[in-house]
């Protein structure tokens, strides 16, 4: 496993960590027996960070984490999000009292006497920009219910707006072969400002697997079937905002590129992971063999000058035009 600094924390993280939405739900049917399993290996191969949400599952996610954390004896970073329990989810609701309350409901799921990261849940963007919530999280954090905060994004804008925060110290955003704006845009900035970058939905919803097809179904409980057109929340969070048949359409392009041996999954990873700006990837692993899978990846090579521009050009090519300007 490889580790990288996480911003200024002094953290080293590893660069394949646990992205623990689908654990909890919005993925369809799960099972925690499996999820426990996975949480388990993934820390065994190495994993150190995990991130969840209070929502995600509403809490059950954070408490499979606390669960599995409690039964450990290694250093495990945990990261969590608030705001979205807000309804409705407006900018006026983040006060310092919803934000404390928050808080103290995570700190109760996990078990924990403070929040190693907390992040705010890709809020409104007028927040971004409200020195008020920023001095509520100050204030959280001197009074030891957390050690550090960031945000979680939906846009490069939000992003740019939120590191204008001198405490801000990592910034979670959707970066992965469908949604390159980030290494455009953004990542100069946060390098600059020694600020932490996790990737989020870096397998666009499990369109970078390689696994999924025109006629592959989807649970009702599924994102990928109820969020297509941002009908629950930001359309960019399924599939990363990509149209579902040229999607499939770009992953076909893609395969040529798979080094013997390997799997789309790894390329997609190891894409990310070439960019020395980002901290740590946070792809969901449900199953043991997606853990093996996907931290496999963090002790593969960078991919080469040749794979970075045959992959940039898969993008130019089909993807740019859906979603540069959206994100």
């Amino acid at each position: 496993m490889e580790y990288r600094a996480f911003g200024r924390t002094g953290w080293n993280i590893s660069t394949v960590s646990y992205g623990a939405w689908a654990i909890g739900g919005s993925w369809g049917p799960t099972d925690d027996s499996t999820a426990i399993a996975a949480l388990q290996r993934a820390l065994d191969r190495g994993v150190n960070f995990i991130d969840t949400a209070d929502v995600y599952g509403d809490g059950h996610s954070e408490r499979l984490i606390g669960q599995v954390i409690r039964s450990r004896t290694e250093r495990v970073y945990v990261a969590t999000k608030a705001g979205r329990r807000l309804n409705p989810h407006v900018a006026e609701g983040y006060t310092r009292a919803n934000l404390t309350a928050f808080v103290e409901r995570s700190l109760r799921n996990l078990g924990v006497e403070a929040l190693d990261l907390l992040q705010l849940h890709c809020p409104p963007t007028p927040v971004y920009h409200q020195a008020e919530v920023y001095a509520a999280l100050d204030d959280l954090q001197t009074a030891g219910k957390l050690l550090a905060y960031g945000v979680s994004v939906e846009t490069v804008a939000e992003a740019l707006a939120a590191i204008e925060h001198p405490n801000v110290q990592s910034v979670q955003i959707i970066f992965n072969i469908f949604r390159q704006k980030p290494s455009d845009v953004f990542f100069d900035a946060a390098r600059a400002r020694q600020v932490g970058i996790l990737a989020r939905v870096p397998l666009a919803s499990g369109l970078l697997t390689g696994k999924l097809r025109a006629d592959t179904t989807f649970d009702p409980t599924d994102h990928r079937h109820f969020n297509r057109n941002g009908e629950a929340f930001d359309r960019g969070e399924t599939f990363a905002g990509v149209d579902y048949a040229t999607g499939l359409q770009a992953v076909e392009t893609l395969r040529s590129l798979v080094p013997a041996g390997e799997t789309l999954p790894q390329l997609a990873l190891r894409w990310i992971l070439s960019f020395p700006e980002v901290s740590a990837t946070i792809p969901g692993m449900r199953t043991i063999a997606q853990t093996e899978e996907n931290t496999a990846a963090a002790d593969m090579t960078p991919l080469d000058a040749p794979t970075m521009a045959a992959v940039r050009a898969v993008y130019d090519g089909q993807i740019r035009g859906q979603v540069h300007e959206l994100w």
